[in-house]
């Protein structure tokens, strides 16, 4: 092989085996005019059907959120609405590579089951996610502690918003911070396991923080004391998360 055959095979012999590693979803970044892998993309987040693995061991978030607490809340109650949509996913002839987005986008074209075990599913993916170990200090980053500043004139304002939210949320449910389609944060709350993807939402929009204020989230450590597990909880908020949920929701 003479010299210039031989750099044309390695040339060729790399750039195929940087396609295979980078996977179809990066290969863009090698073409001409294409936005870098590197780059935050516009494409959301997307949350299989199965439950995933636990970010953090279940003592991770004690002083905050017990251990026992956390196991219970992810291997019961939330592995059990995983294993739920899984089946309802099948009886409804659906693909098993469905997101749970598609189906929350148009939940309303299924039953309650569906409905349900979809919003369940999806609310504890995002909520596991949303949370870390404790820090003392812990502050939204860049553009998102931007945005709500401008949004709500401050951060202490936002986090009384929000807690009032999650306070007067009678009974089972959630509280929310969106990005609507006119890339503003606003907050919400549902009942149940419902959530602002749902078309039968009531608010609209795109989740970028969820806190859990159904009973079992709190109660072996809090007793009836929301408030108590609501103020807690701010210390153990992965705005790192959070952070790139709102520049890919931008």
């Amino acid at each position: 092989m003479n010299n210039n055959s031989r750099r044309q095979f390695l040339k060729n012999t790399t750039l195929g085996a940087a396609a295979i590693t980078i996977g179809s979803s990066a290969i863009g970044s090698l073409l001409p005019g294409c936005q870098s892998s590197k780059q935050i993309t516009k494409v959301p987040f997307i949350t299989p059907l199965l439950q995933q693995p636990l970010p953090y061991t279940y003592d991770a978030l004690e002083d905050v959120i017990d251990a026992k607490t956390m196991e219970i809340h992810y291997s019961k109650h939330a592995a059990a609405y995983s294993k739920a949509l899984v089946e309802a996913v099948k009886e409804a002839g659906l693909s098993a590579s469905t997101s749970t987005e598609d189906i929350l986008h148009q939940v309303s074209r299924y039953n309650a089951t569906m409905r349900n075990n979809a919003g369940g599913h999806y609310n504890h993916e995002l909520f596991w996610q949303s949370m870390r170990p404790a820090s003392s200090n812990n502050l939204p980053l860049s553009q998102l502690a931007a945005a709500i500043n401008n949004n709500f004139g401050s951060f202490e304002n936002f986090k009384t918003q929000f807690t009032d939210a999650a306070l007067k949320r009678f009974g089972s449910g959630w509280a929310w911070l969106n990005i609507d389609t006119n890339k503003k944060l606003f907050i919400s709350s549902t009942p149940n396991q419902d959530n602002p993807l749902m078309d039968l939402s009531e608010n609209k929009g795109f989740p970028i923080l969820g806190l859990d204020v159904w009973e079992h989230a709190y109660y072996l450590k809090y007793q009836n004391k929301r408030a108590d597990y609501i103020n807690r909880w701010w210390a153990v908020v992965n705005w790192d998360y959070l952070e790139q949920r709102y520049l890919k929701a931008l």
